[in-house]
């Protein structure tokens, strides 16, 4: 009898605690559909991995020896050791992405880098609230909107937070309808709202499809040798739609393994968010800092639309600024909504898509640069 109820006397409070956050992202996961296929299996995760002497975990057993738990061996070998599962995931997401929108109206570029002024404002503010730097510069990643990179710049910087940074992010993501009209109307008029824009695409050719990733490889290469690993592996994602011979390829690309990766990732990641590490005052604090990261990449991309329209003859619907993040293609619908909103007869979402998908170019690059020149500053303190 002492034996059948050993397992429940060994929970803590903090454990208690887990079982109530990993709850509510199963509920948020089926109930309001934010990020099923990620909230799911973290927070079906954290659950597993707070079990008193969990099997999942390596653990010494009394008469037996080290015994290997698998959560924790797939962290080891495909995150903490090879960051291969983040990585991964972006050939699915590079081949989900249609470029041809943005390279039919190039000037949405500017969007995919003024939307990440917020990983920096938080890079500073979080220093400014005493995390170390590495901890501070994953948090800032935050903003991007975009889980994979987040959870690969807090792994390459050794954050001691990836568990509390990979929750945030992937909340924030889910979140998109609801955080991004509040910031959108935080700085903008109902008159900047109405604002119509044409939308005559120019034609673009399969030549330019196909040299598109490539160049951007190698440019994101030279200009931030750290984002090679995101920004190549989504390229490579997008040279496989591109290419016209390889169909299936993308196809599964776009499908089966994005899907078994997303799927893995998410319980896998669950390991960073045992009751120990978790239950504290910084994990809070994490979720503050991370929400205004994304407010401000928002109000950063809108902000820069509103200058640039102090130039421009035809002016630009500041509202597709704040769709420069990367969480595609979620931010540029909700632009088209607000728009509509505003307009019955004002479709936006062209352009959203635009500045969106170079939102999935900026965060990573943003991504490498952070993780450049965090590595040098931390290399000089030494």
């Amino acid at each position: 009898m002492e034996f059948l109820l050993s397992g429940v006397t060994a929970i803590t409070w903090q454990q208690l605690v887990m079982y109530g956050i990993g709850g509510l992202l199963i509920y948020l996961a089926i109930a309001k559909g934010f990020e099923p296929s990620l909230l799911l299996p973290m927070g079906f995760g954290a659950i597993l991995v707070n079990l008193p002497l969990s099997g999942v975990l390596n653990q010494t057993i009394e008469g037996v020896g080290n015994v290997n738990g698998i959560i924790q061996w797939l962290f080891e070998t495909t995150i903490e050791s090879s960051e291969a599962l983040p990585i991964l995931l972006f050939i699915g997401i590079g081949a989900m992405i249609d470029f041809g929108p943005l390279l039919s109206n190039p000037k949405m570029f500017l969007f995919g880098g003024a939307a990440q002024f917020g990983i920096f404002f938080t890079i500073l503010l979080a220093v400014i609230f005493n995390f170390d730097l590495n901890d501070a510069a994953a948090i800032g990643i935050i903003g991007a909107a975009d889980g994979p990179t987040s959870i690969l710049v807090s792994q390459i910087m050794h954050s001691n937070y990836m568990g509390a940074i990979a929750v945030a992010a992937y909340s924030y993501m889910a979140l998109v309808p609801i955080v991004q009209p509040f910031a959108i109307r935080l700085v903008t008029t109902k008159k900047e709202r109405m604002i119509r824009m044409e939308y005559n695409p120019a034609s673009v050719t399969k030549l330019t499809r196909i040299l598109f990733p490539i160049i951007v490889t190698i440019v994101a290469g030279l200009i931030a040798p750290q984002s090679v690993a995101l920004v190549g592996f989504l390229m490579f994602g997008n040279l496989i739609r591109e290419c016209g011979c390889l169909g299936s390829l993308s196809d599964t690309a776009q499908t089966t393994l994005a899907n078994l990766i997303t799927l893995l990732l998410g319980i896998t990641i669950s390991f960073s968010m045992q009751a120990e590490a978790f239950v504290n005052v910084n994990t809070l604090l994490i979720m503050l800092l991370g929400l205004v990261a994304f407010v401000f990449d928002s109000i950063g991309g809108v902000l820069f639309a509103k200058f640039l329209n102090l130039f421009l003859k035809k002016k630009i619907n500041p509202m597709v600024g704040a769709a420069g993040i990367s969480a595609f293609p979620m931010s540029a619908r909700v632009i088209q909504k607000m728009g509509l909103k505003e307009d019955p007869t004002n479709h936006l979402l062209m352009h959203a898509i635009s500045a969106n998908v170079a939102g999935q170019i900026g965060s990573v690059v943003a991504g490498g640069v952070v993780i450049n020149l965090v590595s040098q500053i931390l290399k000089n303190m030494a």
